[in-house]
């Protein structure tokens, strides 16, 4: 039986949002998995409708593909701070409850502590004295144990080295490692 993914990450925003889910679904489809991106495009007159019936429904579309999927695929890659999407985290949280196996990569090799120092320099934190419990992990405590609970840790750039954050050397890792873990043949 065929393994079905869903594509979490801020990907749905970048400026090729729909050649980029075709990269991410051809690598999915080499590991014998089937992707399902999360792609606003696909959802006729969206840019006529109200901003209130927009997002329901785009809501709605995500939530029935993750229903549809086996697994997760999340790209945790700092977005627009010093951790993951939070829609993303959304999502993955949605797979932990309900004990779909999770797979997530980041392309920053940069541990959370040090982002969330560099992040307070730059924008200080509303209270003076808050803490970050870094642990060493590339982001808050709770995001990697999620991930883990597939049977393998946040897949992150070799070398210590960020990568772009559209790099997909570390997701077709992570797919590889899925596909592996699960023991899907290849495409």
């Amino acid at each position: 039986m065929p393994i079905t993914a869903y594509l979490a990450g801020p990907d749905v925003f970048l400026p090729d949002a729909p050649g980029h889910a075709a990269r991410k679904s051809a690598i999915c489809a080499a590991h014998g998995i089937t992707a399902l991106p999360p792609l606003n495009e696909d959802v006729a007159s969206l840019a006529a409708m109200p901003e209130a019936a927009a997002w329901r429904i785009i809501f709605a579309k995500d939530m029935a593909m993750m229903e549809r999927a086996d697994i997760v695929i999340a790209n945790l890659t700092p977005f627009r701070g010093a951790s993951a999407d939070a829609g993303t985290l959304v999502e993955l949280g949605w797979f932990l409850g309900r004990g779909r196996p999770i797979f997530a990569y980041s392309n920053s090799a940069i541990l959370f502590a040090a982002r969330s120092q560099a992040q307070v320099a730059a924008v200080p934190d509303p209270m003076p004295g808050l803490t970050v419990g870094g642990f060493g992990l590339p982001d808050n405590l709770m995001i990697p144990g999620a991930v883990e609970t597939g049977g393998l840790p946040i897949q992150l750039p070799e070398g210590g080295r960020d990568l772009p954050f559209d790099s997909l050397a570390v997701f077709s890792r992570c797919v590889a490692a899925a596909a592996r873990r699960l023991g899907v043949a290849p495409g």
